[in-house]
């Protein structure tokens, strides 16, 4: 069984009206654990929608999507929706909507607290994914202070120090300048690499599809 299942998917939003908009069509997509994905498509075309389904932000109007053998319909409203998030974190376009804290360190604790991670262990993971991403010097530096792509690389660390099996990266380059997407395609490609995870980055640049394992095209809610 692939870690991540997607069966006949299907997203409709303000479902029932005249806005209804049908943003997934039938999608069914196997993703194995460990794997280095990039789904491309136009604007509009159901990438976003199709992220948000994977920690179950959204949950689908037919079919199923199953993480780590648990479906997030039926794990609405349960514990179990929170196993899901906490296996699936997301790095979103614009790092500073993911930044909460007025200093990088406090700002990576924040998921681990959250979680009830131990107070020792929280320093622990906040200096390992520091490291991890190359902020080791920064840790107590406000975020307004840095670019945009260690920004980024600070959201990235937030999410690493919960320890989720998988990263979603949606479109994280698409504010930052061509260093700032050096830096955060070099730590994508790192964590997939060295580290083992499960990687689904969704970007508009041909150039950050190089090494990915598979390469997913999206156009009006369907797998093309």
């Amino acid at each position: 069984m692939a870690w991540i299942e997607l069966e006949h998917l299907s997203h409709c939003y303000h479902a029932g009206t005249e806005q209804e908009h049908r943003a997934l069509d039938e999608v069914n997509l196997a993703i194995e654990a460990g794997a280095f994905v990039a789904i491309l498509g136009a604007n509009g075309s159901g990438k976003s929608t199709l992220a948000k389904h994977l920690n179950a932000l959204l949950l689908p109007t037919s079919g199923a999507c199953r993480i780590g053998g648990l479906d997030t319909a039926a794990a609405a409203d349960t514990a179990e929706l929170w196993k899901i998030r906490q296996q699936v974190g997301m790095v979103f376009q614009n790092p500073d909507n993911q930044l909460i804290a007025a200093v990088v360190e406090d700002d990576v604790a924040f998921g681990p607290e959250n979680l009830g991670v131990p107070s020792d262990q929280i320093g622990l993971r906040v200096a390992r994914e520091l490291h991890r991403v190359a902020l080791d010097d920064y840790a107590g530096m406000n975020p307004a202070r840095l670019s945009g792509g260690q920004k980024q690389r600070i959201a990235i660390a937030g999410i690493l120090a919960m320890e989720p099996e998988c990263i979603i990266f949606d479109e994280p380059t698409a504010m930052l300048d061509p260093s700032g997407r050096r830096e955060v395609m070099e730590t994508i490609k790192k964590l997939n690499r060295d580290k083992g995870m499960t990687v689904l980055h969704i970007t508009h640049y041909m150039t950050e599809l190089i090494d990915a394992d598979r390469i997913i095209v999206l156009d009006g809610g369907q797998i093309v």
